[in-house]
């Protein structure tokens, strides 16, 4: 009997991939999505300390007061203005980005408009 891999197994690897391509330093830290079936998160992570820099998801509470639903192209697009007013705060300008998998298309590509409209650039 043929086993079909399941969609996770199929991302991980995707991911492991992506990831054997580029690594977050300090001058240009890695942007990483995940996205869940109820929820969306969002790091800026420094591989060579081993640090994540910023980060936000829509179950923080400020973040989840603004929103209707935590899992559409909404919710991704305010995610991605919030991690990039986060950014710019600490002082970080240029990123890495990691769709950590996924397609790039719906809620990820969403993230990364409203991470670019704000300021970050990738």
């Amino acid at each position: 009997m043929i086993r079909k891999e399941s969609r996770t197994e199929i991302r991980v690897k995707k991911h492991l991939k992506i990831r054997n391509r580029f690594r977050g330093t300090a001058e240009r830290p890695r942007l990483a999505v995940f996205r869940s079936n109820n929820h969306m998160y969002a790091q800026i992570i420094d591989d060579v300390a081993q640090t994540t820099l910023v980060s936000a998801s829509t179950l923080q509470k400020d973040v989840k007061a603004e929103l209707e639903k935590t899992n559409n192209v909404a919710a991704a697009s305010y995610l991605g203005t919030v991690i990039a007013k986060k950014a710019l705060e600490k002082g970080i300008d240029t990123v890495v980005f990691d769709r950590g998998g996924f397609i790039y298309q719906g809620k990820v590509q969403a993230l990364a408009d409203a991470a670019r409209e704000a300021g970050l650039k990738f």
